[in-house]
């Protein structure tokens, strides 16, 4: 007897065994969908994970119901990485299926009723309800219990079916159905052999009288002699000069056929493909390097500056790994930056490039799987969920932007480093890694530095542009000396003009969201706090309402203070919409454009706001962090950063780190096809350490963040596991958290511990948290002491008083 191990896309522990039919016995593979029964009558669709014979001892398996699948759709490899990914970052294989796998493509359990054939009804002893459904069972055989709600009110729907039941007369049916539908459209074209023929002649004649339908088909047929078989139904229709009462006369008579055929979902290069620019010296210095690092190791790290041209040496790396017949992925941190390298790359890869992000619906997501699948798209590129597409033959990793903190994510589950997870994923298929940045991580520079990855270096700029120049203006001594406008300094303000004056865009980086922190009562200080978190609600004018960034709770925006009843209430802090209005009173005859998450939502937004920059519609770009990350603007000679000195003031021990990594990116936005490019950064105090190391350029900053994280044990040098209890009520997530803490203080050195801790922000959407820091050992001791971690987790969860307190645990945070 053969038995396998199930994946459930549930949050339970590991897999469940299942017991394989006799009839399926040849058939069941690893990797394959399967329909199994768990908990009761509800139906899941699992994945197989194992094949055996093992009987178990102490229960009996419930049978596999059956196959939805003639193959195995998750490659060994990929099974493989999901293993990993449960094992290292301390979560269940069934959330990783539940994130992996596209919403249409894990079939659901509905509840059927059908018409027991071997029971004869007596319809004098039924009630009027079983009587209707019973009438309807005659007409459809099969009835979904949601279709029942039109012939039977809602309350009485259980009664009916279990009386039904009890009397046999019905059985119930439980039947997978597969969400999925390809996108069918509609075309027209003319009856077989009756264009160019005599008789078209006489069906012309024919319609005389009706003026529409002889128009209608005129235009077909003006569309057929251009060269085309058939016609979009919606090309002819769209103008409104035609409606369906004119094309169906012409179905009805056989002149015109209607007709469906199946199309993708996905929006791919169908133009003529063309060549990327020929590689400079440095670059092809760099090439052979990266080549040579993958002739003894498997990861490199291409340390390129902006500007460098890092896009071409992927593209020649992927040319030599599509020669081989090997698939590519490669990792954006943002969807934004898909987008834009996706209309760079398709003229030179057409139809085998892919993109993959949140953003695609489900059906594109399901289409770009099935194509991956039938190994028809030889490159992704995408975000981190590409990491889970089903892979053939892969050969090549790229992660772009290594350095950014989108990589690890800590807003859905699964939590794990999609950098980290890359390298692994390739290893698996035994495949390379290119990891580039022009600000590398410290972590992964030091690696570089130990010589566990491979370091490239490209430290010159492509074609005839340098580096831009980084200059400062002291905001506090113009403050002194009453040279300033807002939070602009005339220095300031008359270099922006000068740029636009010469037809130049301007780019101003201010990382906060909204138009202000916070609205203040003057008379008392009163500020409104969410009612769910402990943060003040941020003002957002465009929409005139109070706005938590947290929890997304929205309130209007107070007349009077609520405290004293005073009516003057005032913005304080800046925010980028409140910087937008200023920008626009500074140069009234600027066109300004945002880029933000507020104003980048819809699925679009990303494509719109670069055309506008692309056509140079746009004069002065304001942005969030977001603007900084590989774009490449070609008008820009300057980029200013009116507050810069925000960037420090930050609870992290990574805040210098991703204060120089912003600033490193937003530099690299300026002067990418000149040699006057120019950051411009306004700060109260020009003397601190990482301006000093901006100003010196090279890699005299990565010495400097390495000894602070040697000299306060921070990674490198450890690894960090970071641990998160949330409940509503403040008094049962303490002890769930003091008790937690007594629990690993059994397992682990104290010295390794750091709390329990009440949250910086301690309530968040309604719920306390307190959190415990785990500063660990590297190497084999890791891999131990994270095993008692995980034993500590098992302890807790087995206390049923704190069932209901949420610990979520962050690996490498």
């Amino acid at each position: 007897m053969d038995y396998a191990q199930i994946i459930l896309p549930l949050n339970v522990k590991g897999t469940y065994t299942y017991k394989i039919p006799e009839d399926l016995t040849e058939k069941v593979e690893v990797g394959m969908r399967v329909v199994i029964p768990f908990g009761g009558k509800k139906l899941y669709t699992g994945i197989v994970a194992e094949i055996h014979s093992r009987e178990p001892e102490n229960f009996l398996p419930k049978e596999i119901i059956a196959l939805l699948d003639q193959q195995a759709i998750l490659p060994q490899g990929q099974l493989n990485f999901w293993q990993w990914i449960s094992q290292y970052y301390l979560c269940n294989i069934g959330e990783i299926y539940r994130f992996a796998f596209p919403s249409s493509m894990k079939l659901e359990s509905e509840t059927y009723v059908k018409r027991n054939e071997a029971v004869e009804a007596d319809y004098q002893m039924l009630e009027a309800n079983e009587i209707y459904l019973l009438q309807a069972l005659e007409v459809k055989s099969i009835i979904n219990i949601q279709e029942l709600e039109a012939f039977i009110p809602r309350k009485e729907i259980m009664k009916t079916l279990n009386s039904l039941i009890d009397a046999r007369l019905i059985l119930i049916d439980e039947k997978i159905s597969e969400k999925y539908k390809a996108k069918e459209i509609s075309y027209l074209k003319l009856k077989d052999g009756l264009l160019g023929t005599p008789n078209l002649t006489v069906v012309l004649s024919s319609l005389s009288r009706a003026v529409k339908q002889k128009a209608l088909l005129l235009k077909l047929i003006d569309r057929l002699t251009s060269g085309e078989n058939y016609v979009r139904k919606s090309e002819i229709m769209e103008e409104g000069t035609f409606t369906s009462s004119h094309l169906k006369p012409l179905i009805e008579k056989g002149i015109v056929e209607e007709f469906l055929l199946q199309k993708d979902r996905l929006d791919t290069y169908d133009g003529d493909l063309e060549m990327i620019e020929k590689l400079s010296l440095a670059q092809q210095q760099a090439l052979s390097e990266i080549r040579q690092v993958f002739s003894e190791k498997e990861v490199a790290l291409l340390h390129g500056v902006t500007g460098s041209g890092k896009t071409h040496l992927y593209i020649e790396e992927i040319e030599e790994y599509l020669s081989k017949g090997k698939n590519v992925l490669m990792l954006f941190p943002e969807v934004g930056l898909t987008k834009q390298i996706t209309q760079r790359l398709e003229k030179k890869y057409g139809k085998v490039l892919g993109f993959y992000h949140s953003k695609l619906t489900d059906f594109e997501k399901v289409e770009v799987w099935k194509k991956v699948k039938n190994n028809e798209l030889k490159i992704i590129l995408g975000t981190r969920h590409a990491l889970f597409l089903p892979f053939q033959n892969l050969g090549l990793v790229i992660v772009d932007e290594e350095h950014d903190g989108q990589y690890r994510s800590t807003a859905v589950q699964p939590y794990f480093n999609a950098k980290d997870s890359a390298i692994m994923l390739a290893r698996f298929y035994h495949a390379k890694t290119i990891l580039g940045s022009a600000t590398p991580s410290v972590e992964m520079y030091y690696a570089a530095l130990q010589g566990k990855v491979g370091l490239v270096e490209l430290l010159e700029r492509y074609g005839e542009s340098t580096l831009p120049k980084v200059t400062y203006i002291n905001y506090k001594e113009a403050q002194g000396l009453k040279t300033t406008k807002g939070n602009f300094t005339n220095e300031l303000v008359e270099r922006i003009q000068t740029e636009l004056d010469k037809k130049k865009q301007v780019i101003i980086l201010h990382n906060r969201r909204g138009y202000a922190n916070v609205i203040e009562c003057e008379t008392c200080g009163y500020a409104q706090y969410c009612s769910n978190c402990d943060v003040v609600m941020t003002y957002h004018k465009i929409t005139n309402e109070l706005k938590c960034h947290y929890c997304g709770h929205r309130s209007a925006v107070l007349s009077q203070c609520p405290s004293c009843h005073s009516d003057k209430l005032t913005s304080k802090g800046l925010g980028i919409q409140q910087l937008e209005e200023e920008v626009q009173r500074l140069f009234p005859e600027a066109k300004i454009g945002r880029m933000d998450l507020d104003s980048m939502r819809s699925k679009f937004a990303y494509e719109h706001f670069f055309e506008q920059v692309e056509n140079r519609t746009l004069d002065i770009i304001i942005g969030t962090q977001m603007v900084s990350k590989g774009l490449d603007f070609d008008n820009v000679d300057l980029v200013v950063v009116p507050k810069t000195d925000a960037m420090l003031h930050v609870q992290d021990f990574r805040a210098e780190e991703k204060a120089y990594q912003l600033l490193t990116q937003m530099s690299g936005r300026a002067g990418r096809t000149t040699t006057s490019g120019e950051m411009v950064l306004q700060t109260y105090n020009p003397e601190q350490r990482i301006f000093d190391n901006l100003l010196k350029k090279g890699n005299k900053i990565y010495e400097y963040f390495i000894s602070e994280r040697r000299k306060f044990l921070y990674p490198p040098f450890v690894k960090l596991i970071f641990i998160e209890l949330k409940h509503r009520r403040e008094d049962k997530v303490e002890r769930a958290a003091l008790f937690l803490g007594a629990v690993l203080r059994k397992y682990l050195p104290e010295e390794c511990i750091l709390g329990p801790e009440k949250a910086q922000i301690f309530k968040i959407n309604n719920l306390f948290q307190y959190q415990v820091l785990l500063k660990l050992p590297k190497g084999k001791k890791y891999q131990f002491y994270k095993s008692m971690v995980l034993k500590a987790k098992e302890e807790f969860d087995l206390v049923d008083g704190y069932e209901s307190v949420k610990l979520q645990v962050f690996v490498d945070f």
